[in-house]
């Protein structure tokens, strides 16, 4: 049964925490949606893939967030609830059961993006997986993606605010200390496979357990759809992480 649960007092700082049937402490996933980190994409459309993780075992707290266009969001109220998100967990966790060695963070597009910078600074993280994710604010920057969105997510280029590039793009990270699990479609016309691939070969050589699943003819969504092949690939990873 979903629970809805607040970690601030905004409107949009909530998460929808469910956790699994059988006896725990359960593993548990912070899954963060994407939309390119704007207002008027939420939560509601990556339900199905929590649904999925927790049949398999996995609590999900799936997480609501300020985002452009929301008062406060984008630079600095996007990151500061993605942050107090995740500490939230801590609080909930006796009444829950959920083992918190054993939290994983997942996103998709954006919210790929958020997971991996949580995983940069959060160390309690047991691992992080990428579903297309923004991993390079510069690079996304340079290809312009989705109308230069990345400008609107923090208030200028990487010429005018370097320094919000560098602390934002978990590129700029690695090695993060934890596996990190990257899938990506080759037909991905939002995201480049580019991203990921660039991601994976700096993480890689700074010695962190990076890995990437080329998925050829797949697109953006792909990833996010239970009853895609793609997504069997993702859970399996999901459940391969929280058992460690």
């Amino acid at each position: 049964m979903i629970t809805r649960v607040e970690y601030g007092t905004d409107p949009f700082q909530f998460g929808e925490l469910d956790v699994p049937a059988t006896t725990g402490p359960h593993p548990a996933a912070i899954v963060i949606h994407g939309g390119f980190w704007r207002s008027k994409y939420g939560l509601d459309y990556i339900r199905p893939v929590c649904s999925e993780f927790v049949k398999s075992g996995i609590a999900v707290w799936n997480i609501e967030y300020r985002r452009i266009g929301n008062p406060g969001g984008g630079w600095t109220g996007t990151f500061e609830d993605v942050a107090a998100s995740a500490d939230h967990l801590a609080t909930l966790a006796a009444q829950y059961e959920l083992d918190l060695r054993r939290i994983i963070a997942i996103g998709h597009s954006a919210g790929g993006h958020l997971a991996f910078w949580l995983a940069a600074g959060k160390k309690f993280l047991a691992g992080a997986i990428s579903l297309a994710g923004v991993l390079d604010l510069r690079r996304a920057w340079e290809l312009q993606l989705s109308n230069a969105v990345v400008v609107d997510l923090l208030g200028g280029t990487p010429e005018e605010v370097p320094d919000r590039y560098d602390f934002a793009s978990p590129i700029e990270h690695v090695p993060f200390g934890i596996p990190q699990r990257l899938f990506h479609g080759t037909k991905d016309p939002s995201v480049p496979l580019e991203i990921s691939e660039r991601y994976v070969q700096r993480a890689q050589s700074r010695g962190d357990d990076a890995e990437l699943t080329v998925l050829q003819d797949s697109s953006h969504f792909d990833v996010v759809d239970p009853r895609t092949k793609e997504f069997a690939l993702v859970l399996a990873a999901a459940v391969a992480l929280t058992r460690c």
